[in-house]
């Protein structure tokens, strides 16, 4: 009888955040800053599986796209399962990560869905009339200025941001089917992807999880006690670490503050 039970190594990545392009000094989650670690992820060869630990409102549907696609891509290659652990979110684009998994597992309550597509935006035209403001745009291009913020809305503008909208929907639709596959509820399709989102159970009783449990209890209970979490991580260098330290105590500049508004406002959506 052996006593000393070998550890069982489990890579990990933590993807936390608004998906996309974020302020000067910090980045979002993108295909550019995941692309090493998901190569990290994917290299231990003694690694049954590897998982990754969720907690985003979504964001960019094609940096969504793309760090999925290079996920599933890598899984394929590596023949290695992946196992999603869900925290807080993982809605709209969270959600197109988190299938990128060949299971998802959520906590009780976790919120999980929002399959849609969403533009928000500013009007500025009473604005700028109020403040006596002349803006002066020349352009070539019949349809250059579209959706201008200081400008009244056309109606073709909008019917072409909402056929934009609609094909970036079918796809994600598209995608969530294929890996997803019969698992979901066949007659809540329309519900599914009319862009609502779930708490825990209701998730898990539409098919769009595989079960509810936290990491440690799921994977202890899938491959033995001697499990170990392992987080792959990205080591910086020392100018990486002092140019973080030096924006840390800078003050935040106006990017940074609409980029932090704009990533509260995301979560908010969601309660959070």
């Amino acid at each position: 009888m052996n006593l000393f039970k070998k550890t069982i190594n489990i890579p990990t990545l933590k993807l936390s955040g608004v998906i996309g392009q974020a302020g000067i000094g910090r980045s979002g989650l993108t295909i550019h800053t995941l692309n090493k670690l998901i190569d990290k992820l994917f290299s231990d060869k003694k690694s049954p599986v590897v998982a990754l630990i969720i907690n985003s409102p979504g964001g960019s549907p094609t940096q969504s796209s793309l760090i999925a696609e290079k996920i599933i891509e890598k899984s394929k290659e590596k023949n290695k399962k992946v196992i999603a652990f869900v925290e807080d979110v993982a809605a709209s684009g969270g959600y197109w990560l988190a299938c990128s998994a060949n299971e998802i597992f959520i906590d009780q309550n976790s919120i999980i869905g929002s399959i849609g597509v969403i533009s928000p935006g500013f009007g500025f035209v009473n604005l700028i009339k109020k403040i006596g403001v002349e803006r002066r745009v020349y352009t070539s291009g019949k349809s250059k200025s579209f959706l201008d913020p200081f400008k009244p809305e056309k109606k073709e503008d909008i019917e072409r941001l909402k056929k934009i909208q609609e094909q970036i929907h079918e796809n994600f639709i598209t995608f969530v089917k294929n890996r997803r596959g019969n698992k979901l509820k066949k007659n809540k399709e329309k519900e599914i992807f009319s862009g609502l989102f779930w708490v825990g159970n209701k998730a898990l009783d539409f098919g769009l999880v595989d079960g509810i449990g936290s990491i440690d209890t799921i994977l202890k209970t899938k491959f033995g006690k001697n499990v170990n979490i392992k987080l792959i991580d990205q080591k910086k260098s020392f100018i990486q670490r002092k140019l973080s330290s030096s924006f840390n105590h800078s003050l935040i500049n106006t990017d940074e503050l609409i980029d932090k508004l704009e990533e509260k406002a995301l979560f908010s959506r969601y309660g959070l």
